[in-house]
C-alpha cells in the first residue's frame, strides 16, 4: 500500500514551504498565481487528500463536493466526472458521486438528501426536475447546473450552446450534399430539453438552407444505448426510408446505427453519412471512426468547479450562465473531403 501524502510531501515537490501549501489548501488569497498552480500539480500528482476532521475545525467545511449526474455509467457523464475528480483534487477537495437516473422522484429524494454537514456545495445536472424546484435547491447548499436542463436565473450554470452545435452539425452535412438528414433520438416519453435544443438546431439548420422538415425523418427512440439506435434504424432501414445523412442525439446511438447499416449493407459515409454528439474516447476507434459534436469537458469541469467553489466562499451574487465551447470533430463517418 502506497504511504499517504502528507503536507510536507506536497511541499517538498512543489519547493514551497508547508505554510504555502497550506494557504493553497485553503484557497487563501496570499499566493501567486504561479506557486498556486504548481502546488496544485503536486497535490493532483501525489493524490494529496486534507484531512477533513481538521479541515473542518479550521475552516467550518468539509472539503467534499457532491457531484450528482443521471447516469454515472454513461460514457460521457464518466469522462466529465473524471475532469471533475482531478481538478476537484487540485484544489484541495473530494467528490461524492451520487446518480439520479430513475426518474424525477430519484432526482428529488437524492438531492434533497445530500447532507449540509457532509458536503460543502453540489454539482447537479438535473433531467426531470422543474425550473421551479431547481430554483428552490440554493436554499441548503451552494449549487452549479450542469448541462441542458431547468436553469433558474438565480443559479450558476454550465452548458454549451445545443442549438448552434447541431446546427453546425446538419450544416456541415448539407455542405457534402445530404438533403435527406435523418434525427435518431426524440424521446417517445417526455423528451429532455437536451433533445429539444439539439432537435430545434436541426430544425433551424434545415429550414435555413431551404429544406422543409420532414416529420417521418425524426426518428423517435423508446430509451438510451447502442441496441436502440440498432432497432430503430433497422426498422427505418426495413421500411424503406429514404435518407442520406444522419445525426444522432449520442454516440451510443449512433454507434447502434453505424451497426444496422452495415448490417443492411448500407455503406458510411458513401450512401448515409453519419454525425454523432460528444465525443467520447471510442468514437475515435469506430469502424469508420465517428464525426461527431464534441464538447469541451475539460472547460465545462473547470467553469463548473470555479464557480461551485466562490459559493463555497461566499459569493452571492446573481446567478452566471455560462457557455463553454464545443467543435464538429470531423472523422471518417462524414469527412470534409468525401
Amino acid at each position: 500500500m502506497m504511504p499517504t501524502a502528507r503536507l510536507k510531501d506536497v511541499a517538498a515537490i512543489a519547493g514551497v514551504s508547508i505554510k504555502t501549501v497550506s494557504n493553497v489548501v485553503h484557497d487563501r488569497p496570499c499566493v501567486r498565481p504561479a506557486t498556486r498552480d504548481r502546488v496544485r500539480a503536486a497535490i493532483a500528482e501525489l493524490g494529496y487528500r486534507p484531512n477533513a476532521s481538521a479541515r473542518r475545525l479550521v475552516t467550518g467545511r468539509t472539503g467534499m463536493i457532491a457531484l450528482a449526474l443521471p447516469e454515472i455509467n454513461v460514457p460521457y457523464f464518466a469522462e466529465l466526472s473524471r475532469h471533475l475528480a482531478d481538478l476537484a483534487a487540485a484544489r484541495g477537495y473530494r467528490v461524492l458521486f451520487e446518480q439520479t437516473i430513475t426518474g424525477v422522484d430519484v432526482e428529488r429524494t437524492v438531492v434533497s438528501g445530500v447532507e449540509a454537514g457532509l458536503v460543502d456545495g453540489v454539482l447537479y445536472h438535473p433531467v426531470a426536475l422543474t425550473t421551479r424546484e431547481v430554483a428552490e435547491l440554493r436554499q441548503h447548499l451552494p449549487f452549479v447546473l450542469v448541462g441542458e436542463g431547468a436553469a433558474p436565473l438565480g443559479m450558476d450554470h454550465v452548458m454549451i450552446d445545443n442549438v448552434a452545435a447541431a446546427r453546425d452539425a446538419v450544416r456541415h452535412l448539407l455542405r457534402l450534399g445530404r438533403t435527406r438528414i435523418a434525427f435518431l433520438g426524440h424521446e417517445t416519453r417526455s423528451p429532455t430539453n437536451t433533445t429539444r435544443r439539439r432537435l430545434m438546431g436541426y430544425q433551424l439548420a434545415l429550414e435555413e438552407n431551404g429544406i422543409a422538415p420532414d416529420s417521418d425523418l425524426v426518428l423517435a427512440i423508446d430509451s438510451f444505448g447502442p441496441d436502440e439506435g440498432q432497432r430503430v434504424i433497422s426498422g427505418a432501414i426495413e421500411g424503406g426510408m429514404d435518407f442520406d445523412g444522419l445525426l444522432c442525439r449520442d454516440d451510443i446511438l449512433a454507434f447502434g446505427a453505424m451497426s444496422a447499416l452495415h448490417a443492411h449493407g448500407v455503406r458510411i459515409p458513401d450512401d448515409v453519412a453519419v454525425v454523432g454528439w460528444d465525443d467520447i474516447a471510442v468514437s475515435a476507434y469506430t469502424e469508420p471512426t465517428l464525426t461527431t459534436i464534441s464538447p469541451d469537458k475539460h472547460e465545462i469541469a473547470t467553469l463548473a468547479l470555479d464557480m461551485l467553489i466562490e459559493r463555497i466562499e461566499g459569493h452571492h451574487g446573481p446567478g452566471r450562465h455560462r457557455l463553454a465551447s464545443y467543435r464538429l470533430r470531423v472523422r471518417a463517418s462524414a469527412p470534409d473531403d468525401h
